[in-house]
């Protein structure tokens, strides 16, 4: 599969765009465009209904050179996204039981809708723990602010996602939970030292590296003892991904971007500059780019000025198709 690849080709394999069954035939020549011209790796789906997404979905996957990566935020199931579909309770909801078996349990029944509906990876657990009651985009999205439960019942929901097949995705690395700015608007600034973070927001990731999750997906977060670099947020700082997560967790999974069109980053590294910076971060899928052909040529650029190399995109490329061949992709019924 690799070996089949452009050079172009493969770094659309590292990007993932989005995907919608609600927005008509505009939208579907946008997303066909992507797939059939530049070989995309992924697809991220967000609103529509489950028949028509399955439709679309083997639809896309048969125009594909490369089978596609789908993907989908479903925090408490796939009724999140899709209409007419079974809505399993908000993290917060579920911190309330006692039962952490019910959690893992849970896991296994999202990860049953998502196989049914051909998505091999879901955005989920969140394990930001919900230390500000300031934050408004975390919330009810967390297990609560008790880090040895969002611990455990974010490993149950990792096990049991992976164990009916799907790819789970920690999140949002390193710690979402104590902002008080949304980073789809702006860049949120965490002021805490090492050890603080390493005490609090970092102890469900450990657990979820322990509960071998198979994706991390990285924050739009400024948090200076990180990297004092201005706007610099840790999705697109390498002391993030590759000092924090890789070294010191010693995570070497996939790991996704959050959403690149976030104003939090978007505003400070427009168009393809952010996909650079965040492959030198260390990287390995792009969540969202502005422009897929502005992305490659920005990265192409780089490649020459030797900020990276095709050694370093050839790996993670090949870690992506591996984790393609593990999930199987494929056609589904709609039935």
């Amino acid at each position: 599969m690799f070996k089949s690849l452009t050079r172009d080709q493969r770094i659309a394999q590292l990007m993932v765009i989005r995907a919608h069954s609600n927005l008509g035939p505009d939208h579907v020549a946008k997303v066909t465009e992507d797939i059939r011209k530049y070989n995309v790796g992924a697809l991220c789906f967000f609103q529509g209904g489950p028949y028509r997404q399955a439709q679309l979905t083997n639809a896309y996957q048969a125009m594909a050179q490369t089978p596609i990566m789908v993907t989908i935020d479903g925090e408490w199931g796939l009724g999140m996204r899709l209409d007419s579909v079974t809505r399993f309770p908000y993290q917060l909801t579920l911190g309330a039981l006692a039962n952490e078996s019910l959690i893992y349990k849970m896991g296994i029944a999202v990860g049953n809708q998502c196989k049914r509906l051909g998505v091999h990876v879901n955005y989920a657990p969140v394990v930001d723990v919900n230390n500000n009651p300031a934050n408004p985009v975390i919330g009810f999205r967390s297990f609560g602010e008790d880090k040895f439960k969002v611990a455990r019942y974010g490993a149950a929901y990792t096990r049991g996602m992976q164990d009916a097949g799907i790819m789970a995705c920690a999140k949002h690395f390193p710690g979402h939970g104590d902002v008080d700015v949304d980073s789809h608007y702006d860049l949120p600034v965490v002021n805490k030292t090492i050890a603080q973070l390493d005490s609090l927001e970092l102890y469900p990731f450990y657990a979820q590296v322990e509960a071998n999750v198979g994706s991390f997906m990285i924050a739009h977060l400024a948090i200076p003892t990180i990297d004092n670099r201005a706007n610099r947020a840790t999705s697109i700082s390498k002391n993030a991904v590759t000092g924090l997560l890789r070294d010191k967790l010693k995570y070497d999974g996939l790991t996704f971007t959050d959403a690149l069109e976030m104003k939090g980053v978007a505003k400070y590294f427009p168009g393809g500059t952010i996909s650079v910076e965040a492959l030198i971060a260390g990287n390995d899928m792009l969540c969202l780019p502005e422009s897929v052909p502005e992305s490659i040529e920005e990265i192409k650029k780089a490649i020459k000025k030797k900020k990276l190399t095709w050694k370093d995109i050839d790996e993670k490329v090949k870690k992506s198709v591996a984790c393609k061949v593990s999930v199987r992709p494929g056609e589904y019924e709609a039935d």
